[in-house]
């Protein structure tokens, strides 16, 4: 196989085969960990054509390394794009992302339904920057193109909203985002490419947190940004004069001209990697890669797990709702159905009769879920959102990104259904007793 792939080859081969190849030296088959600073030069010549950007190569890690370009190559090949950049977290991801769109007083119009810590990230800390981050309720498109102005450089949802489970309609706010003129940017973490390809419904930009379910096993942060190499940037070249003008740091050199379908790609690692420097570490990509390797039988256990517990937490008597696009019942199943039709994934969260007490009570008492900050483990997760991730958000926020007082979020894993079943059981009826007692 060639390095990038072929894309006629179907989702499984490409995530055990697309970017790699035997390593030339050794005929290592896996693909080796390159744990190393930096690259020798052929001569003078080349090492001024690999810093003047003419010819590709490898110069410092900090800008690309052999085991995160197989990762690179591998993500944009699943996710249906030209390029990727692989980062230090997911959240650095999303500041890759929009790193050559933004500038200060630019803005970008977000679902108000993220993870608390992209709230955070985006209503907050991109002030540093002179960033600006509308909010808007994405159930209705419409609410995206309402808040539209001069300023507005991207629009930016989650696939599955974490943790409330909720799915957009994507083709309607790419359609929003073109006639705009600006790009769709789509955090594909919670549905993986395996459940759902951004792409393929008018994104332009997807980002991954790679901690998640493409590594899959809880050993691994990072984060990965894939382009399509379909925005027309010269055609908006006043709103992205870092893609479409001149840049001083290279001589003048255009990377929209220059690079072509690759030039986003060119940009993330020759300026937003060397300057902001969120790079990958190799041994992390190389864990990933070994992750991607089993995605799809990971994700189908994932959901049919997910499925079984939602059902059965739905007839609970201590539940009061549940909020998974898998069920019949959510007002995101027939968004789920065209979507996402393997499945809705496995984070969702449902409602606890005692509220904000009864929650954390709850993550106290179950045994084989493991309380913590994660999702898309092998092993089954629980969380409070309102406790923990949304903590810093006022009530307001909290109830718009679904991590209410009474929020117990999931992230369903790879063990058998019915002892996940078994361990809500009872731990719920400790809950109940406890509460009935007090």
């Amino acid at each position: 196989m060639s390095d990038s792939g072929d894309p006629a080859w179907g989702f499984e081969t490409l995530a055990i085969h697309a970017g790699a190849r035997p390593e030339p030296v050794t005929g290592a088959r896996q693909t080796p960990i390159f744990q190393n600073t930096s690259y020798v030069f052929h001569d003078a010549d080349h090492a001024a054509s690999l810093f003047n950007l003419m010819e590709p190569g490898f110069v410092y890690s900090r800008l690309a390394n052999p085991t995160n370009a197989v990762l690179e190559e591998r993500l944009a090949a699943l996710e249906g794009g030209v390029g990727g950049t692989a980062v230090a977290t997911g959240h650095a991801a999303q500041v890759l992302a929009l790193f050559p769109l933004m500038a200060p007083g630019c803005e970008v119009v977000a679902a108000n339904k993220l993870y608390g810590g992209s709230l955070n990230q985006m209503g907050n800390s991109f002030k540093k920057f002179g960033w600006k981050a509308r909010f808007v309720d994405p159930e209705d498109p419409e609410n995206f193109r309402r808040v539209l102005s001069a300023d507005t450089r991207a629009l930016f949802v989650e696939s599955i909203a974490n943790p409330g489970g909720v799915i957009v309609d994507l083709e309607a706010i790419a359609a929003i985002a073109r006639e705009a003129g600006v790009p769709f940017v789509v955090d594909n973490t919670m549905a993986t490419p395996w459940l759902c390809r951004p792409i393929d419904f008018g994104a332009d930009i997807v980002v991954n947190s790679t901690t998640k379910f493409l590594s899959g096993n809880g050993t691994s942060l990072g984060g990965a940004v894939v382009d399509t190499g379909a925005f027309p940037w010269l055609e908006h070249a006043d709103k992205f004069p870092s893609l479409a003008r001149p840049a001083p740091e290279y001589h003048g050199l255009t990377f929209a001209e220059t690079f072509g379908t690759l030039a986003y790609t060119t940009y993330a690692h020759a300026v937003s990697l060397r300057d902001l420097g969120a790079s990958q570490q190799p041994m992390n990509a190389w864990l990933t890669l070994l992750g991607l390797e089993t995605l799809p039988l990971r994700m189908e256990r994932h959901c049919a797990n997910a499925l079984a517990v939602a059902e059965w937490l739905e007839g609970h008597p201590a539940v009061d709702w549940v909020s998974y696009a898998g069920l019949p019942s959510s007002p995101y199943h027939a968004l789920q159905q065209r979507y996402m039709p393997r499945g809705a994934g496995s984070v969702f969260t449902f409602g606890l009769k005692g509220g904000y007490e009864a929650g954390m009570r709850l993550v106290e008492t179950v045994e084989l879920f493991s309380h913590l900050a994660n999702v898309g483990d092998a092993r089954s997760l629980i969380l409070h959102p309102a406790s923990t991730t949304h903590r810093q958000l006022t009530d307001e926020q909290r109830a718009a990104a679904g991590a209410g007082d009474d929020v117990i979020r999931l992230s369903i894993g790879l063990e058998t259904a019915a002892d996940l079943v078994a361990d809500l059981d009872r731990a719920l009826r400790a809950v109940s007793i406890r509460a009935a007692a007090e």
